[in-house]
């Protein structure tokens, strides 16, 4: 059982579990904020601007056949997007900022190596 516990612990510390964790907890936070930027300041924006009052994501286009209607709730649909796209903005951030600090640091290293 010993063994297990240990080779558990290398199989972890190997991996990168726990960075691979915390990346999707933050990850989930990050989704989260921008869910509810969108949902909170662009969503009834435009809405305004299409003037749907009640905001992006009732905003629905009703067809009626004969005695058959059916809603399509495009609102829904375009605030996802741009949930899905804000949130692609600021993964391409958060990565492009991190090589930036990674190449700075691996430079500064070989400075000091050759010093």
């Amino acid at each position: 059982m010993k063994k297990q516990v240990k080779d558990f612990v290398e199989f972890v510390r190997e991996q990168g579990i726990i960075g691979l964790a915390i990346g999707l907890v933050l990850g989930v936070a990050v989704k989260n904020v921008v869910d509810q930027l969108v949902a909170s300041f662009v969503d009834p924006f435009i809405g305004m601007i299409v003037g749907d009052r009640t905001g992006l994501e009732e905003a629905k286009y009703t067809l009626t056949i004969g005695n058959r209607s059916g809603d399509f709730a495009w609102g829904k649909f375009v605030s996802v997007s741009i949930q899905f796209l804000a949130v692609c903005l600021v993964v391409y951030v958060a990565v492009r900022f991190l090589k930036v600090n990674r190449d700075n640091v691996k430079e500064m290293s070989k400075e000091r190596a050759k010093s």
